[in-house]
């Protein structure tokens, strides 16, 4: 099943709203059970329920977050989407927790039978916290 360009754009949307308003079950609707996605800092999950454990966490410690997208690519013959976002939270750099943070990066989508079932992220390496460029921290894992 292959979505057009208007249908990905409005999966999409649905999407970035649940995103943004920490609807954690509207976010994993789109999400095929085979999804594989590979984190800004390099951490790859396999499979709908461990994305879901893992952003499920994610959404309970960090839920005062919104994503702006900044720009779209929709390719409907290879379903695909490419995005740019910004994200705006409360910072988790060391010396900088809590402060308003801006991250900025760009997301791949790849779609199968109209779900996303390849995620690959990518941020930016300086931030910006309190209007100030701060280079992101090495994160252990």
């Amino acid at each position: 099943m292959k979505l057009s360009t208007s249908e990905i754009q409005k999966h999409f949307d649905k999407w970035l709203f649940a995103w943004n308003n920490h609807q954690i079950d509207g976010v994993m609707d789109f999400m095929s059970d085979d999804i594989l996605f590979e984190d800004w800092n390099g951490r790859i999950i396999s499979g709908k329920t461990n994305l879901e454990k893992a952003w499920k966490a994610w959404f309970k410690h960090h839920g005062n977050f919104k994503f702006i997208l900044e720009d779209f690519f929709i390719d409907e013959h290879n379903q695909k989407m490419v995005f740019t976002w910004q994200l705006d939270w409360p910072s988790l750099e060391k010396n900088y927790v809590g402060r308003p943070e801006k991250r900025r990066g760009v997301d791949i989508l790849y779609l199968k039978r109209g779900k996303i079932f390849r995620k690959n992220t990518y941020s930016k390496t300086t931030l910006e916290i309190d209007a100030i460029p701060v280079i992101m921290q090495a994160v252990k894992q």
